[in-house]
């Protein structure tokens, strides 16, 4: 396919089993497609269309925001192209835009994989590879990093896939996140705070199951509850049916958006949610920063599910 002909958000790949069936497009390795047995599990987007935001790209390498796109790290001071010019901040990492290439095309699984390049700000060079995969559990992603560079890097990673619970929109659907704790942000720029007990906060405390309603949540939650090693994410509509995403302890925060657009084609149409191996702003507060040293990788996964 020439580059002419090839769609807007890149070379699609197709996989499928037990039910579920999945799309990646190349372009930020993003799922554009999830279905189980026909029924959206994510909210998709057209293949000949730039990708709406962040929906369903990897965030590498680093996800949500770093304040003012500046960051010091092995005692050198960078700055960040400011991809997010309302707010003035650097917004969900380098590679959203870019086109991975690649690795493995199976029936089941593909594995794309893209490098970032030293370059103002990061000068850093990590090869990233993100894997989909579908079993009769669902989908996994699974994203490694591997450090090329001579020097150490600053890592983090996540997903962005909006879930769709069935029939309605945001408002209509129940939320179960077994989150005991919040990373408050200012109203303006959505710059983090502190965190805080969801006991201080009743309207972003999801610990037992109900109705999102009119709520916005546009915010991190950690210190998450584990069954056997695994938090569990559930969201289900009025006649039953829903979608859970599932991970483990690489990921100890979880992002959490009601996609507030305000324009009626997409405005809550679906929930965000994103584990993340650290909070928003980690280059600068070092929380649960990963350093990946020369050579050195790191995996991290999530599994998205029917209900």
């Amino acid at each position: 396919m020439s580059a002419a002909t090839e769609p807007v958000s890149g070379a699609q790949y197709e996989i499928a089993a037990h039910g579920y069936r999945a799309v990646v497009a190349s372009v930020g390795a993003s799922l554009r497609v999830l279905e189980f047995e026909g029924r959206d599990l994510v909210v998709p987007f057209d293949a000949d269309e730039v990708r709406p935001g962040y929906r369903g790209t990897t965030l590498a390498p680093w996800p949500n925001r770093i304040v003012d796109g500046r960051y010091a790290f092995a005692g050198v001071e960078h700055q960040l192209p400011l991809t997010e010019p309302g707010r003035g901040q650097a917004l969900h990492g380098l590679l959203s835009w870019a086109d991975f290439r690649p690795q493995v095309v199976e029936a089941d699984r593909v594995v794309l994989v893209a490098v970032i390049q030293p370059q103002d700000g990061y000068p850093f060079r990590v090869e990233v590879s993100s894997e989909y995969a579908v079993d009769a559990d669902g989908l996994q992603q699974t994203v490694t990093a591997r450090n090329l560079g001579a020097d150490a890097a600053p890592w983090g990673t996540g997903p962005h896939p909006y879930l769709v619970a069935g029939d309605g929109r945001v408002d209509d659907w129940t939320f179960a996140l077994p989150a005991s704790e919040v990373l408050t942000v200012t109203p303006d720029r959505l710059s983090p705070g502190a965190v805080e007990p969801v006991t201080d906060h009743p309207e972003w405390d999801f610990r037992a199951a109900r109705e999102i309603g009119e709520v916005f949540i546009d915010h991190a939650f950690t210190s998450l509850d584990r069954a056997g090693g695994i938090t569990e994410v559930r969201l289900t509509a009025a006649d039953g049916t829903g979608v859970a995403m599932r991970w483990d302890e690489a990921c100890p925060w979880v992002q959490v958006h009601t996609a507030d657009t305000g324009i009626d084609a997409t405005h809550r149409i679906g929930l965000a949610v994103e584990p993340m191996t650290c909070p928003p702003d980690a280059f600068n507060s070092g929380v649960d920063l990963i350093v990946l040293e020369p050579g050195a990788s790191h995996a991290a996964s999530w599994r998205i599910a029917a209900l």
